[in-house]
């Protein structure tokens, strides 16, 4: 993609929004200026511009970094994991860093954190969709499940839901008892600390206690609606202890810890870099660059580049020290595979001879979770309410529902399968989105749901402005396992993607029951207080099953297969004795020096939790371990 491409396609957010306030200015009365920030609609909005071209400002202190052809370290990747990574080899002064980034340039508008629905609709999104199945994604169109991915700095931090859990410390400890030492709870809760910058007042104070000086900011969002209230009171009257998550013990219910700050997404890029912009000259960073290939000698076995397609046309560039692919759980494999790294009997397939082969692709893991929908009385996120003169006044105020993270208001753990223990280790989450399906068209597009499944079920809702919310249940610890192949030896091909959801049938058992937990929740007090009551409306392709019987939620959880954009595991850590291992314990890959991986693909299993945090953790800890390795030492 072009540079004048990807400016074009990444303003659409910043125009939409514009364009949306400024009919909300239309819509009301010039004497509703009390409403306003500045007692002013128009100078709200010259405040929203001013913001965004100061960020703009800032991103474009890259533009002036001309290309060497040699550095120390180069990082293939500007997401979550490839930002902290290339700040934090780029202290060392003496090293010169590359960062390279397919997308372009973070914007204000995608920083708003309840557009986190629209942004998987502009070209910031990879747009990745998986392969056409009959047991999963049977509402969706084409029985394809859309899978987004983030291409812009930040990756998928400025495209997330925002929401931050640490997982759970029995998570840690498994990966390391796979033969991965460093790696269990207390090795790495340093590494947590170290990059949590945690706003939360209630947070424990013991030995889990959060980090309050690192440079990932993590709060509590408000206001919150009714709705969010009720969800957290009906939790603890079923007998769910309210606290912190991220502490001691997991089973918990709160309100949403989430990276958003000064009412604006905390992404990896605002994080580790804007700190640096026009301050760190070892560090280069290069938008719109799309990494074709790593170069690695067959006879040394030893990476020494990478080839790079930017300004149109495709260059060479070299690593005197290490290639670090943080390009995520879709990228890294692909780019791999593209450079001789994997299955080898596929790669021939596809006309790439092997180098190594090594199980990348495989093992791969997500979380689902399908969502219920619900009624209620009170009132809703609404979309013709967010875009208005008060929104916009509000939002400027640090309060008001822009700043709701998508939507998302609440959350809990449970431990089904250990329901007795209070230290369990959590395999169902619930969180509430405060609005519905039919509240909000974006979240529908995003989704991919087909067109008249989604008018028989929520066409009636939509045209009456019905108040609803949703209860996503999500499956923490699913057993199923799926693959990433490459399409063709072309990088600009989207690879293949096999999810294979519900192959293993404990996952369909387990989400099963954790819909029928989300049901039961709405016979509490507190949800009966706002007339919370579940949609009776059935799915076209599951009417013949009994209503809400077992066999019903399993139907609902076929069609509704909704991802909640965990990738992970396709170049899964591990023993050399692992033969489905890809890198080891420091993140080299097996067998080829000079080159590893730290993104979520090197998680063995999923943690259970909301990933993005923990891969703030692998980068630090990767970044650490390069550092000791090239004996450079803070």
């Amino acid at each position: 993609m072009t540079a004048r491409t990807s400016q074009r396609s990444l303003s659409w957010p910043w125009l939409w929004l514009g364009q949306a306030a400024f009919l909300g200015l239309l819509s009301v009365s010039v004497s509703a200026t009390e409403q306003s920030y500045y007692s002013n609609s128009m100078l709200d909005m010259m405040e929203f511009v001013r913001r965004g071209q100061a960020q703009l400002d800032l991103e474009a202190l890259d533009n002036d970094q001309k290309l060497l052809t040699k550095y120390d370290f180069i990082v293939v990747g500007a997401g979550t994991a490839g930002c902290a990574l290339a700040a934090r080899l780029s202290e060392n002064p003496k090293w010169k860093v590359l960062l390279l980034e397919a997308g372009g340039p973070e914007s204000y508008a995608m920083d708003m954190p309840i557009v986190a629905h629209y942004l998987q609709l502009g070209e910031m999104n990879w747009k990745y969709r998986t392969e056409p199945s009959a047991s999963y994604c049977l509402a969706m169109n084409n029985n394809r499940c859309n899978w987004p991915r983030g291409k812009v700095m930040g990756g998928s931090s400025v495209l997330n839901y925002m929401m931050y859990t640490r997982g759970s410390r029995r998570d840690y400890d498994r990966w390391a008892e796979l033969g991965n030492p460093g790696w269990s709870y207390r090795d790495v809760l340093p590494y947590f600390r170290k990059y949590e910058a945690s706003n939360i007042p209630d947070a424990d104070p013991g030995p889990t206690r959060p980090g309050r000086q690192g440079p990932v900011k993590i709060s509590y969002t408000e206001p919150r609606t009714r709705i969010a209230d009720a969800f957290v009171r009906a939790s603890q009257e079923a007998g769910m202890p309210r606290g912190d998550y991220n502490g001691e013990t997991q089973l918990r219910v709160s309100y949403l810890q989430a990276n958003v700050y000064n009412e604006t997404r905390w992404s990896s890029n605002r994080a580790y870099l804007y700190p640096l912009k026009g301050k760190r000259t070892n560090l280069h960073v290069k938008k719109n660059a799309l990494v074709t290939k790593v170069l690695i000698d067959p006879q040394t076995k030893t990476a020494y580049g990478i080839m790079v397609q930017t300004e149109g046309r495709v260059q060479k560039v070299l690593a005197r020290r290490e290639v670090v692919v943080s390009a995520g759980a879709i990228n890294t494999p692909q780019l791999l595979m593209l450079s001789g790294l994997g299955p080898a009997k596929h790669l021939r397939e596809v006309g790439i001879k092997p180098i190594a082969d090594l199980a990348v692709g495989f093992n791969l893991q997500d979380h689902i979770a399908p969502a219920v929908s619900m009624l209620c009385n009170a009132t809703s996120l609404q979309i013709r309410e967010m875009f208005s003169v008060k929104a916009l006044g509000d939002y400027f105020r640090g309060r008001g529902p822009l700043r709701t993270p998508g939507g998302v208001e609440a959350i809990s753990f449970y431990a089904l399968d250990d329901p007795k223990n209070p230290q369990g280790w959590a395999d169902v989450e619930l969180f509430v989105v405060g609005g519905g399906l039919q509240t909000n068209v974006a979240l529908r597009l995003a989704l991919g749901l087909r067109p008249e499944i989604y008018e028989d079920m929520f066409g009636d809702l939509e045209r009456s402005n019905a108040n609803g919310f949703l209860i996503f249940p999500m499956v923490l610890r699913a057993k199923s396992r799926g693959r990433i192949k490459l399409r063709s030896r072309r990088p600009q091909e989207h690879p293949l993607i096999y999810a294979n959801y519900f192959s293993h049938p404990y996952d369909l058992n387990i989400t099963v029951r954790g819909i029928e937990q989300a049901v039961r929740l709405l016979e509490e007090p507190a949800f009966r207080a706002i007339g919370a009551r579940l949609l009776e409306k059935r799915l076209p392709g599951c009417s013949h099953l009994r209503w809400r019987s077992s066999d019903y939620w399993a139907c609902h959880a076929r069609h509704f297969t909704f991802t909640i954009y965990h990738y992970s595991g396709t170049a899964k850590m591990g023993p050399s004795s692992d033969p489905a291992a890809v890198v080891d314990a420091r993140l080299r890959v097996h067998g080829i020096r000079n080159l590893r991986v730290a993104d979520a693909s090197i998680m063995p299993h999923l943690i259970s939790g909301h990933p993005n945090g923990p891969v703030y953790l692998i980068a630090e800890k990767a970044a650490d371990m390069i550092k000791q390795d090239h004996n450079y030492v803070l």
